[in-house]
C-alpha cells in the first residue's frame, strides 16, 4: 500500500505498506507499519468496510521504523476489515483496506452470556461489558470483554492453576490483575497489554522484603480484590496479613486473625507508604467472626482531598483514610455504616448497607458525596432491636445510592433498587450516563438463571428514574461474575457505539 503523506521540502513522502500478524491471543491482531515521517496512526476495523471502531491513535517515530501496536476487540472465527489513518506534517491520511482472521477460541474457555432487552426499543448505553469471573474451573473464562449482544471480543487466562481476580483497564492501555495459585502458594500483581504479554510482575513475597526499606518487617499472606491507579502513576494495593492474637473474648487459645493492608506503589511499584487494619481498628468488633476480620474488597480515591476510602465489608463500613497523596497519618477520618460516625435519614437501620461490595463515588460538590453501592445485606438489622436477617425473615440485596455530607455527618438514601433476591457475595455498581444505573448480582438466589447448579450470575441496566424499568440485562452461565461493569472501549479516550 503506497499513499502520499504530503511534502515537505517538496519532496513526497510516503507511507510504507502495512502487515497484520496474529499474536498468542486469537482476538488481538498486530499491527505493523513503518512510517517515513513522524505523527501518530489510528486503526479503524469492523466486520465490513463500515468499520465501526477504532483503536487509540499511537506515536511513530518515522524514518522507516517498523513498529507495531495491538488491535482488541474483535469476536472469534470473524474476519474483520481494518483501514489506517496516518496524522503526520500537519496533513490526515486514510491508507487502504486490508483484512485479519481472528482465530477460535481456546479448548475449553466456557462460559454462557446471553443479553435481553426486555424493551425492546431501548438502547443500552455506549462501551462494552468488562467481566472480572470467579467461582469457575481451571478452564473456564476468567477475565474478558463483551460486547453489548453478548459476544466476547477480548479475554485473559493465567497460567494453569491461576486465578485472575479483578482485572481493571489502566490509562496506558494495558490491563492490571492480581493473580493467585494457592496450591503453590502465589499471589502476584501483574500488568499485561493486549496480548496477553506480562508487562511487569509484583510477588507479594518481593513486596514484604521492600517494605523493610520503609520500616515495615511483615508477612504478607496475598493480594486480593482490588487495586487502584492513581492519578500521580502510584498504585494502592490491598493484600493481608495474620497476627496472632491470644484469649480473645469468645475464641479461647491462639487465633491467627486476618486482616487488611494498603500499601502505597510508586510508578517503579517500589513501596513509600503503608497502612494496616491492625493498627487502627478493634478486632473484637468483627461483624463476620474470626479468623477472617476484616474482608475488605473495594479502594477509592477521593481527588478532592487525595484521601483513599475502604470498604471493610465484614464491618459493613467504608471507612475514609488521612492519605493525603501519600503524606498523611493514616488515621481514620470517618466510618460510614451502621454504628459508624453518621446519622441516616429515617433513622431506620435496615437502610444502611451490609456486607458490601464495590462502593463508587459518582460525584462530590464540596462536603457532600453521592456514593453507590451494592449492598448484599449480610446480616442486615431490621429493627431498632438488632433483628437481624436470616431464618424466617430472610436477607435481600439491593443496588443503592447515598447521599453523604461529611460536614454533618448524614448521610441518606437517594435511589435504590430492589431486584427480589439475595447475593451474598460480590457485585459492581455504576451510573451510566446520568440516568441509568448498572449492577451485577453476583451469586442471585432465588436464581433467575438457570440451571440452578451452575454458577451463574446477572447484570442489569436500569432507568434511573423510579420505574426500575430494565433497559439491558446479560445472564451469565458457569462463572460468577465478582465484577461486571461498561467500559468505553479496549482503548483509552475511545469509546466504542453498538
Amino acid at each position: 500500500m503506497t499513499l502520499a503523506c504530503g511534502t515537505v521540502s517538496n519532496q513526497t513522502l510516503a507511507l510504507p505498506a502495512t502487515t497484520i500478524g496474529p499474536t498468542p491471543n486469537p482476538l488481538v491482531a498486530r499491527y505493523f507499519v513503518a512510517s517515513a515521517c513522524a505523527g501518530e496512526i489510528m486503526v479503524e476495523f469492523g466486520p465490513d468496510t463500515s468499520y465501526g471502531r477504532s483503536t487509540s491513535w499511537q506515536p511513530i517515530s518515522g524514518s522507516h521504523r517498523t513498529e507495531s501496536f495491538l488491535v482488541a476487540g474483535m469476536k472469534a472465527s470473524t474476519t474483520y476489515h481494518m483501514r489506517p489513518t496516518l496524522r503526520c506534517f500537519g496533513q490526515t491520511r486514510i491508507g487502504n483496506d486490508q483484512t485479519f482472521t481472528t482465530g477460535p477460541l481456546p479448548p475449553g474457555i466456557a462460559v454462557g452470556l446471553t443479553v435481553t432487552r426486555p424493551v425492546q426499543s431501548s438502547v443500552p448505553q455506549e462501551g462494552v461489558e468488562l467481566l472480572s469471573l470467579a467461582d469457575i474451573g481451571p478452564s473456564t473464562l476468567q477475565a474478558g470483554v463483551a460486547d453489548l449482544d453478548g459476544n466476547l471480543i477480548w479475554f485473559y487466562q493465567g497460567a494453569a492453576g491461576e486465578v485472575v481476580l479483578p482485572i481493571k483497564p489502566l490509562s496506558n492501555g494495558h490491563m492490571i490483575a492480581d493473580v493467585s495459585n494457592n496450591a503453590a502458594g502465589v499471589s502476584v500483581l501483574r500488568e499485561i497489554d493486549l496480548a496477553g504479554h506480562v508487562i511487569r510482575e509484583l510477588s507479594i513475597s518481593a513486596l514484604a522484603q521492600s517494605l523493610v526499606a520503609i520500616g515495615r518487617s511483615v508477612t504478607l499472606y496475598q493480594f486480593h480484590h482490588d487495586i487502584l491507579a492513581l492519578p500521580n502513576g502510584h498504585f494502592i494495593v490491598l493484600a493481608n496479613m495474620k497476627i496472632p492474637y491470644q484469649d480473645l473474648p469468645g475464641y479461647p487459645g491462639t487465633t491467627d486473625v486476618l486482616g487488611d493492608v494498603l500499601i502505597d506503589l510508586d510508578p517503579n511499584w517500589t513501596p513509600v507508604w503503608f497502612w494496616s487494619t491492625f493498627e487502627h481498628l478493634d478486632v473484637n468488633r468483627h461483624l463476620q467472626g474470626l479468623p477472617d476480620w476484616t474482608h475488605s474488597n473495594a479502594i477509592l480515591y477521593s481527588p478532592d482531598d487525595g484521601n483513599l476510602l475502604l470498604s471493610i465489608r465484614h464491618e459493613s463500613w467504608l471507612i475514609k483514610i488521612d492519605y493525603q497523596d501519600g503524606k498523611g497519618t493514616g488515621d481514620i477520618l470517618w466510618r460510614l455504616g451502621e454504628g459508624g460516625d453518621f446519622t441516616l435519614a429515617g433513622g431506620d437501620p435496615s437502610q444502611w448497607f451490609y456486607g458490601q461490595h464495590y462502593p463508587n463515588i459518582l460525584s462530590t460538590n464540596g462536603s457532600r458525596a453521592s456514593i453507590a453501592f451494592i449492598d448484599n445485606g449480610n446480616f442486615r438489622i431490621l429493627d431498632s432491636g438488632g433483628t437481624r436477617c436470616g431464618g424466617t425473615t430472610p436477607c435481600y440485596t439491593r443496588a443503592v445510592i447515598f447521599d453523604v455530607d461529611e460536614g454533618t455527618r448524614s448521610a441518606a438514601v437517594a435511589w435504590q433498587n430492589l431486584p427480589g433476591v439475595y447475593t451474598y457475595w460480590g457485585g459492581s455498581i455504576d451510573v451510566i450516563d446520568g440516568n441509568y444505573v448498572e449492577f451485577d448480582l453476583t451469586a442471585p438466589y432465588p436464581s433467575p438463571v438457570s440451571p440452578f447448579f451452575l454458577p451463574k450470575s446477572r447484570v442489569q441496566e436500569v432507568m434511573q428514574d423510579g420505574s426500575g424499568t430494565v433497559i439491558w440485562q446479560l445472564d451469565i452461565n458457569g462463572a460468577n461474575g465478582y465484577r461486571a461493569y461498561r467500559i468505553p472501549s479496549l482503548y483509552p479516550d475511545v469509546t466504542w457505539t453498538q
